[in-house]
This record gives C-alpha cells, structure tokens and sequence, in this order.
C-alpha cells in the first residue's frame, strides 16, 4: 500500500512520473484552447502557449523546491504553514481543496456523461442514467488512487498511450490538410487584429497547464530524488505542449478565423467544432475517435487531479498511508464531489472556469512566495529553481496578469473576439 521506495521495491520509472503530470495537464481544457484562443489566432496562441508552459513549468519547480526542504510526504498544509504562517495556509488551503474538488467534481460530471453514452451504446439493455454513469466512472478510477501512486503511474501511461494514438487518428487527416492562408489568417478582409485578444486567452491556457498538486505526490513517488521530478515535470509538460500545438495547427489550419462564429456563441462545443470541421474534412470518423481521445483525457485528468488532492487531505488530516488511513483519505477525496455532480450534472464549464481563477493563487504567487521564504531560512537547500531573482519576479508577474485578466473578463472590461 505504501508508496514509498525501498531496497527491494523497483525504482519507479522516469516516463509513470512524466506521464501523471502529462496526463494532469492535457484535459478538458485543452477542447477548449482553438476555440479560446481563435482571437490572437495561430501564431499568437502558440506564443501564448510556450509563454505559459514556461511559467507554469518553472512555479511548479518552485514548489518542488520547497518541498525538498521538509519530510517525505509533505504536501501543502506543511510547507505553507511553516513557511508562510497560517494566514497564508489557510489561503492557499483552500484555493487548492477548491480547486482539486471543483475539477474532480468537473471530471466526474463530464467523464459519468459518456461512461453513461458508450455504455448505453454498446449494452442497450442497461439504460444507464447520468447519475450511473458518474458513480462507475469514479469508482473504477477511485481504486487506483487509493491503491498507490504506482498504480496511477501505470493507469496514465495506459490513458496517455491511448491518447496518443487516438490524437493522432484523429488529427493526421487535419494536419495532412493544413491550409497556410488559413494557418496565418491570409487574404481576408475581415477582422485582423490580434493584441486586443491576447489577455482574454491567457487564462485558458493556465488551466491547460495546471500539475501543481502532484508535485509532493511525485517528490514521495521518487523518495526526494530532485533530477527525477525535474525531468518528470519538464517531459510532462514538453509532451503537453507538443500535443497542444499540433491540435492548434490540425484546427486553426483547417477552419477559417471567421468560421469559429457558431462555435464561440456555443461556449466551444466540441460537437459546434465538428460540424464546422465537416465543411473542410470528412469527420464522421474524426468524431468517433474524438470522443474516445477526450474521454482518455478526462480519465488521465482525474487521475492526476485525484492524486494531488488524495495527497494534500492525507498530510491535512495526518492519516496514516495504511489501509484504513488511504480509505479514509480516498472517501474524503471523492465522496463530495461525486455528491455534488450527483445533485449538478451539468456544471462543467462553469467549474473550469472558477477553477482557472483560484488556481492562479497557488500555482502563480504561492511558489513565489515559498522560494523567497525558502532560499533565507534553508540557504544550504539541496536544489534551486534557476533564473534567481529575475525569476521570482517573472512568474509574480504572469499570475497577476493572469488573475487581472480573468477579474476583467467576468466585468465585461475585455475585449471578446466573436468571429
């Protein structure tokens, strides 16, 4: 039941630990980023995207950092609390319980709705409900949780692996279709400005990067082994990012500018995405393999979501990582939100979105906070994030124009591209 290492357990792989925090990151969202990021178009979203992976991926070390400097299994609550005293802690506490619970509860309502629609489909008889169908979605993923951190190790590698392929089915008949004046937005009279959009898509692509709870999952995975969580988190989020851009350019390559109309008024309906795809590629198959690729997604999401916040209760709450103490940690980590989209099945949009809000504080200004604590009390810590100073200051500034942006669009005082 343990997770930690010892002298006869097998050393855990470099690719489990790259693919928990791939598998985190590559979501939902990441339905969402043609469609978010149709305003600053092509060439701006994958500015946007490489800004942001860069930010993100460099906070997440800053966690590790920390981390490093306190007793294997320290999560949060620990460091937070010592670190920054308990005004902080209770802060950043719940920013991360919130925003843990309110994608698990996300995950949950949109994996239990196609569990419900395959499972109908393929065994008619059943006549599943929604409700059914969330409560075998997250219980069949439960159990690995709350087996051990290999077990998820070895479930998202699967999840990304098939991923992978159905990414690929699906976008090679795209991407072999690739238009360049579509690409670069060409030979049109239409609206060509970019800047005015790029603050209103940043938010979006933060959420499509979010790993951050699983950094003292993977820092007890790998028993402190600094070099191995930075490589699982740079190889992670490197995959992510490959697999973000070649979606743009399969999508953005493929369907005009102007064209993302329907599918903006929609709130990027993957099924709006598809029936404006149909005008340029046949997509009767593309959306057959669609469906199975974001439902591996959200599967390899929860998991990695599931994880952090399984570990973050267990250093809360002190259980013991025994078998009556994973029990108790794995009901307090998946009763409540199951409930939740029991009693609210369709909340999912709304819960990513308050979701990409709170997550700022502790994916952006926490890990900030922590190092600079952390490099005068522990001058002699074993590792650091590079970059210094400049760095601190670089990533404060990304999560304040993260968290501007998302309080100015919910006011109105952003400019909104509709096509």
């Amino acid at each position: 039941m343990s997770n930690q290492t010892s002298s006869n357990a097998k050393v855990p792989s470099l690719l489990g630990g790259a693919m928990i925090i791939a598998g985190t990151a590559v979501g939902a969202g990441m339905l969402a980023n043609p469609t978010s990021t149709a305003g600053v178009w092509f060439i701006g979203s994958i500015a946007l995207l490489v800004y942001t992976w860069f930010c993100m991926t460099t906070s997440g070390l800053m966690i590790l950092e920390a981390n490093l400097n306190y007793p294997l299994g320290a999560s949060f609550d620990t460091i937070v609390k010592d670190v920054l005293g308990r005004g902080w802690n209770v802060v950043t506490g719940t920013s991360v319980a919130f925003v843990l619970y309110i994608l698990t509860y996300a995950y949950i309502t949109s994996g239990g709705g196609i569990t419900q629609g395959l499972l109908n489909d393929y065994f008619p008889s059943l006549a599943l409900s929604r409700s059914s169908g969330s409560i075998i979605f997250c219980m069949a993923l439960a159990a690995f949780v709350w087996l051990s951190t290999r077990a998820v190790d070895r479930l998202s590698t699967v999840l990304i692996g098939g991923m992978i392929i159905a990414f690929v089915l699906s976008t090679s008949g795209l991407l072999s279709s690739v238009n360049v004046p579509t690409l670069l937005n060409l030979g049109t009279s239409k609206n060509t400005q970019y800047l005015p959009y790029i603050l209103g898509a940043l938010p979006v692509c933060l959420v499509s990067f979010g790993f951050h709870g699983n950094v003292p999952s993977l820092v007890k995975y790998y028993d402190r082994d600094a070099k191995k969580v930075v490589k699982a988190i740079f190889l992670g989020t490197g995959l992510a990012l490959l697999i973000y851009i070649f979606w743009q350019l399969a999508i953005q390559g493929n369907l005009p500018r102007a064209d993302f109309a329907p599918i903006i008024a929609k709130n990027g309906d993957i099924s709006a995405l598809l029936s404006a795809l149909s005008s340029v590629i046949q997509t009767d198959f593309v959306a057959t393999v669609l469906q199975f690729f974001a439902y591996l997604a959200i599967a390899s999401s929860f998991l990695g979501v599931t994880l952090g916040l399984f570990d973050y209760l267990a250093d809360l709450c002190h259980f013991k990582d025994d078998f009556a103490g994973r029990t108790k940690t794995t009901l307090l980590t998946f009763l409540p939100p199951l409930l939740l989209s029991l009693k609210y099945p369709y909340g999912f949009v709304i819960a990513i979105g308050y979701a990409g809000l709170v997550a700022t504080i502790w994916t952006g200004i926490v890990p900030v906070l922590l190092v600079k604590k952390c490099r005068v009390r522990f001058p002699q810590q074993s590792y650091r994030v590079y970059g210094g100073n400049f760095m601190i200051y670089f990533i404060l500034l990304f999560a304040f124009l993260n968290i501007f942006a998302q309080v100015a669009s919910q006011f109105g005082y952003l400019p909104v591209f509709k096509g």
